[in-house]
């Protein structure tokens, strides 16, 4: 009698549990698993590639070819917590704590300036903390993005406003301009990624239109005025100059271009295979667990592997795209865009970068790129648009 009782109370409690997780309005209902998993998906490719790009160059993984591989792993498991603590807590909840986070990232992107700060490749944008890095500039997107949402959407989901005022947009812009203008002294990447993000993000909010012509204007002056005034550093200027002319300089700032096409054009249609790239075990390709990593994929997977990873990037632009367009009120719609954004950018950016078709600027690849900060980062995002999925009603 007794097993009777406990066969039937375990058949009752694994029903009463499908039924709370299949509910209409569960948890597992609203999650964007087409989303979810392809940023998973990117994210063990990520890891594949870093070991691969990594595992005999034995002057920086101590002589273990595990690794960067233990380490980035270690990454994504922080940056799919984080994620999953956004969600719990929700894009509303963490409304009221923006300003302790923008306050916080501003803080410690001064930080870099002082002995904490650690200069890597000519970019002093990275903080010193025991064995580990940290680039506060990161974390100024995600702050940038829910920073201006707050004070764009304020009126308007209040009921005060149909669209932004001028007096918002100013706001809104004058935040933006404090880690922007930061960023500008040296690494003129980051400050690329958080314009084109500003630029998003005026669309998204149907802000006067005047405002985007004026702040596109704005960035092709500043771009002309940095240039006559010769404000670069030489290494930027090196950068851009290989850029325009590949052949001038092979050994020296066209090396890393260089050898990155020579690396994916090797790949073909099906790649060498996994940890068998003739330019990745050879060390050929600089910065190519970081900046470069798309060149092991061009080289090992190939045009069918390489075309995946931009096949599933896309998948996740689209997923973000349509949380935008879903949202509930426009601050949601707003952190999307700026996020759709930063990943479209910022993709475009670092592959175009390996193929010739754009400036040398490092900027990593999302999701796939070895770093702690951008993969913390990276899934907090996630964490923000599957949260903003979850808000909206379910259709009937």
């Amino acid at each position: 009698m007794s097993i009777r009782t406990y066969t039937n109370g375990s058949i009752t409690t694994r029903q009463s549990t499908w039924r709370r997780l299949t509910a209409r309005d569960s948890v597992f209902r609203r999650v964007d698993w087409i989303l979810l998993l392809a940023a998973g998906a990117l994210s063990l490719l990520g890891c594949l590639l870093v070991w691969s790009a990594t595992r005999n160059r034995t002057e920086i993984n101590n002589g273990d070819p595990q690794y960067f591989l233990i380490r980035q792993l270690i990454n994504l498991a922080v940056g799919v917590a984080l994620a999953a603590g956004v969600m719990w807590l929700g894009h509303h909840r963490l409304r009221g704590a923006v300003p302790v986070f923008f306050g916080f990232s501003v803080i410690a992107m001064l930080l870099v300036f002082t002995p904490m700060g650690t200069e890597i490749n000519g970019q002093r944008a990275w903080l010193s903390i025991g064995d580990y890095t940290l680039q506060p500039g990161e974390f100024a997107k995600v702050a940038v993005i829910l920073a201006m949402a707050m004070v764009l959407a304020a009126q308007v989901d209040a009921g005060d406003r149909e669209y932004p005022g001028h007096r918002a947009v100013l706001q809104a812009l004058g935040l933006a301009a404090i880690p922007l203008a930061i960023v500008l002294v040296d690494d003129l990447g980051m400050a690329m990624v958080i314009g084109v993000i500003v630029l998003g993000i005026l669309v998204a909010s149907g802000a006067s239109i005047g405002w985007t012509i004026g702040l596109v204007l704005a960035g092709i002056v500043g771009g002309v005025l940095v240039w006559l005034f010769d404000v670069l550093d030489e290494y930027q200027i090196n950068r851009f100059a290989a850029f325009a002319n590949p052949a001038l300089d092979p050994s020296g700032a066209g090396y890393n271009t260089n050898q990155a096409r020579i690396a994916i054009g090797s790949g073909g249609l099906e790649g060498k295979g996994l940890f068998q790239g003739t330019q990745t075990t050879g060390q050929f390709v600089p910065e190519q667990q970081t900046d470069f990593i798309f060149t092991v994929a061009g080289e090992e997977l190939g045009f069918i592997g390489a075309g995946g990873i931009i096949l599933l990037l896309g998948v996740i632009l689209w997923r973000a795209l349509r949380i935008a367009n879903g949202a509930t009120e426009l601050y949601g719609t707003i952190i999307a865009a700026g996020i759709v954004a930063w990943f479209a950018f910022q993709s475009f950016e670092n592959i175009g970068m390996t193929l010739g078709i754009m400036p040398v600027a490092g900027i990593p690849l999302p999701f796939l790129s070895y770093g702690g900060t951008s993969m913390f980062v990276t899934w907090i995002a996630i964490g923000l648009l599957q949260s903003i999925r979850m808000k909206r009603p379910l259709a009937a």
